[in-house]
């Protein structure tokens, strides 16, 4: 899967596009689901993380990926939880300013990642009450699968 890296405002579109009416247990357990089977599809080796606050409410590990795909997951979901915006959005603003988020930032890069995979959960009339979050690919292609799973779950009636 080859994917181009999306523009500010493209990814700000897809962060307004993806609002859920709601989010239950039940929803993370089906984008979860959703995501462990795009991923088998492609024979790609990930790791997947819902959380919604500070629970964890969905992880599935595949074959080939690793425990540096959950630290990476901890990273770039972090940045999700400090910006509001995902991960791949928060990077991407500053590289579009010509420097990096690591530079830039002032956050500890052991701590934050600003590298693609980790998109809000954003409810209406809630804000942003979680995170999804993919690792294992190239950071595009992370977030193109993200994007891919909850443009697909948004689309399923009664989702």
């Amino acid at each position: 899967m080859t994917t181009t890296s999306p523009t500010i405002s493209e990814l700000i579109a897809q962060e307004r596009r993806l609002t859920l009416p709601h989010f239950s247990y039940d929803d993370a357990f089906a984008l979860g689901s959703l995501l462990v089977k795009l991923a088998r599809e492609r024979h790609a080796p990930v790791a997947i993380d819902i959380r919604r606050g500070a629970q964890q409410l969905f992880h599935a590990a595949l074959p080939g990926s690793s425990a540096d795909n959950d630290a990476w997951i901890d990273r770039k979901r972090k940045v999700v939880e400090r910006y509001g915006e995902s991960s791949y959005l928060v990077g991407t603003r500053f590289r579009a300013k010509g420097t990096t988020f690591e530079e830039s930032s002032r956050l500890d890069p052991g701590t934050y990642a600003a590298h693609g995979g980790s998109f809000p959960i954003a409810v209406e009339g809630a804000g942003v009450i979680g995170t999804v979050t993919v690792s294992g690919l190239p950071q595009a292609e992370d977030h193109a699968m993200v994007v891919e799973a909850l443009e697909q779950f948004a689309a399923t009636p009664g989702a």
